[in-house]
């Protein structure tokens, strides 16, 4: 979930300041007056912030109102222009409004002027990579997180600036790396929720369960709490359990009421358990609060699968003429599968030219080339989205169909079968077309491919009356080099390949 990991990190510029002040609401003079007032909606966002934690939306509304007006009067406040940006960046993901992220860079880039980044702009620098990221940009955004962790190394908060900006490019060992020291330096929710994603990207799905569950039980804050139980729901989607996943989905719902990737996940469990009509009504409601371009196309093929199509085909058009970021992959699927194949190629080739090589870019690229009828060099992508950890049901079907064009039946079979094992819900769109392609496969031949098969019973025959080589006399064996002292060769002696390998492995026997 993208929306889920724009680092929050960044709008801790000034929460210091925040709780400094209600500390002196604590001085001898002042005790006889009471405990202090709790915070009001910003500085409750400040200090959510502050620990890596997410806001409720009321909050970061009041957060951006309130800068807003002190810089107003204020206007050479880097720290306050960098709290601002990066506020907007965090309403802009979370709600899907990519009007925000304008707005963000220009606050950015006037803290960056009050302020620049050689001076220890830090948090300016963190919020341009959250953006970055935001929009789709992953190589600008680890640009950005590096400087960030330069300036601070040991510091937290640009870690999870990188992550997102890894996984973007691909580099999951990175990632992995980026979370590991995460782990070392911060502890929460948004950790364990984080961990959860990586390892599921690696393909670790009971590490990934058992990080979502620990993040629901840190979590204090509703938004906290809904994100990691929606993180839940996925991974039990995946899995292909939608009573589990709706179960999970509910449960973030009930945390906060209207949660765009609870109401898209609970959306898409409706649509496996056969409950159309509440998965419609969900999809509407989620496209609503949060319109994602990924959840365009899987409401959309949902419709198409249903036979409305006049609904599907308004919101393909939706797709196609929406102002996204980020969007490249769901809109490269939609023209391979619903309009141009070749568009969809020269979109995802730009993509990968762009360094932005994760398994989602190298799926869509296959099965852009496949739909374009280059089966041979969409193999070579749908193979390195199917083996890098991540088990997508998607993925495996893609590369059976791929297989199969290309005679390849054996494997075709295999990955077929392998997405529908991994999750028989995962499209109402594609699940009868891996079905029918099964079916269309067959059975495995009983028969030993060509090259295992024994020969015939005349040519073993023949073989065997045919007259034997006479050997050759048996040269001398020289006898072996004395070792010289401490074990070395005598000279003149050369080592066989044995012994110059040492023992199998580097290691000791």
């Amino acid at each position: 979930m993208k929306t889920q990991n724009v680092s929050r990190a960044v709008l801790a510029a000034g929460a210091g300041a925040v709780l400094a002040a209600t500390a002196l609401l604590y001085v001898p003079e002042l005790l006889d007056q009471g405990p202090p007032p709790p915070p009001g909606p910003a500085e409750r966002a400040t200090i959510a912030a502050h620990a890596g934690a997410q806001a409720s939306l009321p909050d970061l509304a009041a957060l951006i109102a309130d800068r807003e007006g002190w810089l107003r009067d204020h206007p050479d406040d880097d720290a306050s222009w960098a709290r601002l940006g990066a506020a907007y960046t965090e309403r802009g993901a979370r709600l899907g409004d990519v009007r925000d992220y304008p707005r963000a860079e220009r606050a950015l880039r006037r803290s960056l002027a009050e302020r620049p980044a050689a001076r220890g702009n830090t948090a300016a620098q963190l919020a341009m990579g959250a953006l970055a990221g935001a929009r789709g940009d992953w190589r600008t955004a680890r640009e950005w997180g590096e400087k960030a962790r330069k300036a601070d190394p040991r510091g937290w908060s640009a870690y999870p600036v990188l992550m997102d900006a890894y996984n973007g490019l691909g580099d999951y060992k990175a990632a992995q790396k980026a979370m590991e020291t995460l782990e070392g330096r911060h502890a929460g929710a948004m950790v364990r929720t984080r961990a959860a994603q990586t390892y599921r990207d690696r393909g670790w799905r009971e590490d990934a369960d058992a990080a979502a569950h620990a993040a629901v039980a840190l979590a204090e804050a509703a938004p906290d709490k809904a994100a990691a139980l929606a993180r839940l729901g996925d991974l039990a989607w995946e899995r292909g359990e939608p009573e589990e996943a709706l179960a999970r989905f509910g449960a973030a719902l009930a945390q906060v009421r209207d949660h765009g990737p609870a109401l898209a996940g609970r959306a898409r469990a409706l649509a496996a358990l056969g409950r159309t009509d509440e998965a419609l009504r969900d999809w509407r409601a989620a496209l609503a609060r949060l319109p994602l371009p990924e959840y365009v196309l899987e409401a959309g093929e949902l419709s198409e699968s249903l036979g409305l199509d006049e609904e599907a085909r308004a919101l393909y058009a939706r797709l196609r003429t929406g102002a996204w970021a980020g969007g490249e992959v769901s809109l490269a699927l939609l023209d391979a599968d619903h309009g141009s194949a070749a568009g969809a190629v020269a979109r995802m080739r730009a993509e990968w030219a762009r360094g932005h090589r994760s398994v989602r870019v190298a799926d869509a690229l296959g099965w852009a080339l496949y739909r374009a009828g280059q089966p041979k060099e969409a193999l070579e992508y749908a193979s390195r989205a199917t083996e890098e950890g991540l088990r997508s049901a998607l993925f495996a079907y893609h590369r059976g169909e791929i297989e199969r064009a290309l005679g390849e039946e054996g494997p075709a079979r295999r990955h077929v079968a392998e997405a529908l094992r991994i999750n028989p819900h995962f499209s109402p769109l594609l699940v009868p077309r891996a079905q029918e392609a099964l079916a269309a496969l067959g059975e495995p031949s009983d028969e030993l491919p060509r090259e295992l098969r024994p020969e015939p019973e005349e040519v073993r025959q023949a073989g065997s009356r045919a007259p034997a080589k006479p050997m050759k006399p048996a040269r001398p064996v020289k006898p072996a080099a004395q070792a010289g002292p401490a074990g070395q060769a005598a000279p003149g002696a050369q080592a066989g390949p044995a012994a110059q390998a040492g023992p199998a492995g580097g290691g000791t026997p």
